[in-house]
């Protein structure tokens, strides 16, 4: 009873304020004032010398001063406040948000023109894939396709093609592609001995469903479904052995490798299940990734996902440094990574590259847009359904398989030339052109009647307008002698097909050769198989190879045409250098009666110094003036314009083409055609009837490793134009920087900066903040301390990180700065820093320094909206809070005597602590927990806040400025935390229980949760006037360094970083002695003066 008493006269009492304490590193306050101090409180007149007659006025000159000072001291606390300089800010970062965001939404779009896809859908599943095979049985399933109405045998019969689906996708999303395979077999390879006898066979697609898990945010995730892959690749190989489940033709070897096909983060697993430790050689050889974000992780969130994709490139840069084949792992392994382009928002396609990882002997990257007869872009979803696409993937996985190997797929020299041939343009200086390794198939006789020879350097030119002829006519070009000129080419295009039989082709294009007299000797296999040339004693023979094979399509570009994807028949397109010519003296075009049709065919020799321009402009030139090139009337069909400083993925521009119209009398052949592309990766865009359009490209992007070479990233912009040169007229081409355009590209390539710039800038508020108390004894409100680091602080650190951004680009190639950076980041030191781009803004290039202080104010527009919407919550809550204790304490002496933070005893709060960390331990991930001590701090802002209004005293507003700065802290460290809680709650659902070790350290979250339990109870952090208050400074100084360097690339570190602070904090706390609560005066009423002073009224 009489502790009972005691505790009620000791709740009456007025709260001890935390700053009427002193800690015992802290020292007798100093007489000096500093310089910041002057600054914020006005100082007031010393009056020592006034007459004694005058003592009235000096009482009153004091007490006004005196009531000045509060007021500014009020001022400052005043959690609303807003400057014009902060409004300012503000404005303007909503403004530079808007413009950013409506150019991503509107502006330089790409066209839509993916075709929509059908099937009929079956799926057998494998119940007996169970716990003997994998202990993830109970969480993934394996899934068997079957296209009804084709093949709904449920039996393995053909080729083994796994299918892994993306981060929340879903076992389904294969039906498109496997429908596809399932009809091309049945409707054309079926019927083709040619093709069956090469091996050719029906793909039985696999297919595993992960319950849509969230793969992108988790790296145990990722690496638990790269090992249930491995085992499940296991089982279907040995489906193959059991006479019960397959239905393969004897002699015929059993499979012992799988196809993989994977979309989005399921691309990333399949080079992870070469890395882990289940995985049995050689049972993967090609891998087919779908908008796979492999150079880098999509974000930083997750430890363990970051140290992953540092672990699996890493294995994979190494095992091509081998020079000796045997030692490595890979040597068989074909890796191809398509990406969708601009229009995929889901990843940056730039993170689909894989120049870094493999060499060009072994992978490529491919965009949709390039790919021949897709021409399109398309979004991270679409490029599993489009019906161009799956069309053309089906048919390059048909082109490497060989059923007559036991790896099922071609040797990897030719499965990689396989696919090149499929996938790429043609045009690519790693595609070999064919018909060079193959050996002469025609005989050509020269005569004068049926036979045309063109002078050096003429065009020729055929129109044919769909009338029948009686004569088969051909037309041989020179080649021209060597020396040549570097450069020079031949090309040929025409809206005809070019077959491979040449009874069926309009136009027949031949590489010829003289034919030695002893060419049978040779063992040469020279069929005549040309009609309308006779081979007479009198006349000259040529041995001729058909060039069809290396025929390029191109889109049609006529008057009528609108987008490259449009519907029609391509044009055929031929390009050799004259130095694949060397063993040839003609191309002989020949003219076919019997197909006469409506067509034209334009062939020509054109030197390099005609042909190809080469622009020297850089970002400061393009910028003010743009490029202006005019095009002479007298110019190849094809001209080539390179632009090697425009290679940046950050801007994009407008192409203007003009031209005047065609002077010739006849219609004009086609209309002007233009090919944008870079190399590595290989990304073209096809621009048809055209008159310019958006230009934009996928080279060098921030964040991204250099290729694995060692040499530039990109050769930069070319363009490719074919006009009719028939015409003869002058074309002007018109190139300029789209800034409005260009803004929108910052979102995909620094999305994830806004999850570490605005630390940076709460980091900076929080430093004047404790800077200020620890002088003063006032704790600035979040929106003041804002207000006043823009007038100084801000400016210096963006300027700073400016300079410093510079100097990282300047010397970031230098030996110096390499061993720094390896040293630093823990890379090996190497020929090829991989690490490079890590830091800031992830560009070595200096042009881009004003990206710095851009995302700086954004960051602070930003900060400024998130203080002021949580000021909106805590005064909600707050205003809810003072309703509840009104009406549960209903008398008024109840309410006098009610403390606002009435705190449980000791041993309630161990409890509850201790329990929070068993479980962090032992059930739920320190995330959760992080969550969790959120909203416990949003209450103790809540209550502090009600403390505040109720009181109106400098203690209370201290308190509640500083909780509610730490909540601003928290609440953007959260962001980081939320992905892996989404992935435990998701396995959850699935019944799941099986904890992630790495997200059970109680050292993670630990100081949170002392710190965030001791504001709960009321207690304001004590002022450190000793040299102690250094740390503080200097802590939070570091954090916003790092937040603004690393704080991208390693984004999880900002919640360590956060932890160590709250673990200093947590220790400033305790110093001022063992655990008194140092809790907020209580709200009764009468507590203000008539002045608004602080006063304590005893009851």
């Amino acid at each position: 009873m009489v502790k009972d008493k005691a505790k009620a006269a000791e709740q009456s009492q007025p709260m001890d304020t935390a700053h009427e304490r002193r800690s015992s590193c802290e020292q007798p306050a100093k007489s000096q004032v500093s310089a910041e101090q002057q600054s914020a409180w006005p100082r007031s007149s010393d009056s020592a010398d006034a007459p004694d007659g005058h003592l009235t006025e000096e009482k009153s000159a004091a007490e006004i001063a005196a009531e000045n000072v509060h007021k500014q001291r009020a001022r400052l606390r005043a959690p609303w406040a807003c400057s014009l300089l902060t409004l300012a800010a503000s404005a303007c970062s909503i403004l530079l948000l808007v413009v950013i965001v409506r150019s991503f939404l509107m502006l330089q779009l790409d066209p839509k023109g993916c075709a929509m896809s059908y099937m009929m859908p079956a799926f057998a599943r494998f119940e007996d894939f169970d716990t003997e095979h994998t202990r993830f049985a109970s969480k993934y399933s394996l899934y068997l396709y079957r296209e009804g109405g084709v093949d709904e045998d449920t039996r393995v019969k053909g080729v083994p093609v796994l299918f892994i689906p993306g981060n929340a996708g879903s076992y389904k999303q294969m039906r498109p592609i496997a429908a596809e395979a399932a009809h091309y077999f049945h409707d054309v390879l079926r019927e083709d001995m040619a093709a069956i006898g090469s091996g050719k066979r029906p793909l039985d697609f696999f297919t595993v469903d992960f319950n849509e898990e969230l793969s992108a945010f988790h790296g145990q995730t990722l690496l638990d479904q790269a090992e249930y892959l491995n085992e499940a690749i296991a089982y279907i190989l040995a489906l193959y052995h059991n006479p019960h489940k397959s239905v393969r033709e004897s002699g015929l070897p059993d499979p012992k490798s799988v196809i993989i096909i994977g979309h989005s983060m399921g691309g990333v697993v399949a080079r992870t299940m070469l890395r882990t430790p289940n995985y049995q050689e050689h049972t993967i050889n090609t891998i087919v990734t779908l908008s796979a974000p492999h150079a880098r992780a999509p974000i930083s969130f997750d430890a363990e996902m970051v140290a992953t994709y540092n672990d699996v490139n890493t294995f994979w840069r190494e095992s091509y440094g081998h020079l000796d084949p045997s030692q490595n792992p890979l040597a068989d392994v074909t890796l191809v990574s398509v990406a969708g382009g601009g229009l995929d928002t889901m990843i940056p396609s730039e993170f689909s590259s894989v120049t870094s990882l493999v060499p060009d002997t072994h992978g490529f990257t491919v965009f949709t847009s390039a790919i021949p007869h897709v021409w399109t872009g398309m979004d991270h979803l679409a490029i599993m359904w489009c019906d161009q696409f799956r069309k053309a993937l089906t048919r390059a996985i048909f082109d490497v398989v060989d059923v007559r190997r036991s790896s099922q797929t071609m040797a990897q020299p030719e499965r990689i030339k396989a696919l090149r041939k499929r996938l790429l343009t043609g045009m690519e200086s790693v595609v070999r052109k064919a018909v060079l390794d193959d050996e002469p198939t025609t005989f050509l006789t020269l005569e004068h009647n049926t036979n045309t020879i063109l002078s050096h350097g003429e065009r020729l030119t055929l129109r044919s307008t769909g009338e029948e002829t009686t004569s088969t006519m051909s037309f041989l070009l020179p080649v021209p002698a060597q020396p040549f000129v570097k450069g020079s080419r031949f090309t040929m295009l025409t809206d005809q097909t070019l077959e491979h039989a040449d009874d069926d082709a309009t136009f027949t294009v031949l590489l010829c050769s003289i034919s030695p007299p002893s060419a049978v000797s040779f063992g040469m296999s020279l069929t005549p198989n040309t009609d309308a040339l006779l081979d007479t004693a009198s006349s000259t023979r040529l041995a001729c190879k058909n060039a069809a094979e290396d025929a390029i399509y191109l889109p049609a570009s006529t008057k009528t045409s609108v987008n490259a994807f449009d519907e029609g028949r391509p044009f055929s397109y031929l390009q050799y250098a004259l130095d694949d010519l060397n063993n040839y003296q003609f191309v002989a075009v020949v003219q076919r009666a019997a197909n006469a049709r409506k067509s034209w065919l334009v062939a020509e020799f054109s030197s390099g110094a005609a042909s190809s321009i080469k622009v020297s402009r850089g970002h400061h030139q393009l910028l003010l003036n743009g490029l202006r090139l005019e095009l002479p009337s007298k110019r190849p069909m094809m001209t080539e314009l390179k632009i090697p400083e425009v290679h940046s993925t950050l801007f994009a521009y407008k192409l203007r083409i003009k031209r005047k119209l065609c002077e010739s009398k006849q219609e004009e052949l086609f209309a002007p055609l233009l090919r944008q592309y870079i190399q590595e990766p290989y990304e073209s865009k096809y621009f048809v009837n055209t008159e310019g359009g958006n230009i934009n490209v996928h080279g060098v992007s921030p964040y991204m490793p250099p290729p694995l070479s060692g040499k530039d990233a990109s050769e930069g912009l070319s363009l490719q134009l074919w006009t009719d040169p028939t015409c003869n007229t002058t074309v002007t081409v018109l190139l300029r920087v789209d800034i409005p355009g260009s803004a929108g590209k910052l979102v995909m390539r620094y999305r994830t900066i806004f999850a570490s710039f605005p630390l940076l800038v709460v980091a900076i508020v929080l430093r004047k903040q404790f800077k200020i108390y620890d002088t003063t004894g006032v704790f600035m409100s979040f929106s003041r301390s804002m207000d006043q680091c823009i007038r100084t602080s801000l400016p210096a650190v963006f300027a700073a990180l400016t300079f410093l951004a510079v100097a990282f680009s300047k010397a970031i190639q230098g030996t110096w700065a390499r061993r720094w950076l390896s040293m630093s980041t823990g890379a090996s030191e190497q020929a090829v820093d991989f690490t490079i781009n890590d830091f800031m803004l992830g560009t070595s290039d200096p042009f881009f320094w004003f990206l710095v202080p851009l995302f700086g104010l954004i960051s602070v527009g930003v900060c400024i909206a998130a203080n002021y919407l949580v000021l909106m919550l805590t005064y909600l809550f707050a205003f809810g809070y003072g309703l509840v204790r009104k009406w549960s304490a209903r008398s008024e002496e109840a309410r006098k005597t009610a403390n606002t933070f009435a705190v449980n005893a000791p041993y309630q709060r161990a409890i509850t602590t201790g329990v929070l960390l068993l479980m962090v331990i032992t059930v739920i991930p320190y995330q959760f927990a992080y969550i969790v001590l959120c909203i416990v701090q949003t209450t103790t802002a809540s209550r502090g806040l009600r403390a505040a209004l109720d009181l109106g005293s400098g203690q209370a507003y201290n308190f509640y400025n500083y909780v509610h700065s730490l909540l601003v802290l928290m609440l953007w460290i959260l962001p980081i935390n939320v992905p892996v809680l989404v992935v435990w709650i998701h396995n959850l659902a699935v019944h799941w229980l099986t904890p992630f070790s790495t997200h059970h350290n109680l050292l993670s979250v630990l100081p949170y949760i002392l710190l965030v339990e001791m504001m709960s109870t009321g207690s304001m952090v004590p002022r450190v006037t000793s040299r102690t208050r250094y740390i503080t400074n200097v802590a939070l100084f570091a954090f916003a360094l790092y937040a603004a360097v690393y704080g991208v690339t390693y984004a999880y570190r900002l919640h360590y970083m956060v932890n160590a602070l709250c673990a200093w904090l947590f220790l400033i706390h305790m110093s001022a002695g063992p655990l008194p609560v140092a809790k907020l005066m209580q709200h009764l009423p009468g507590r203000r003066s008539s002045h608004g002073r602080d006063s304590k009224k005893r009851p």
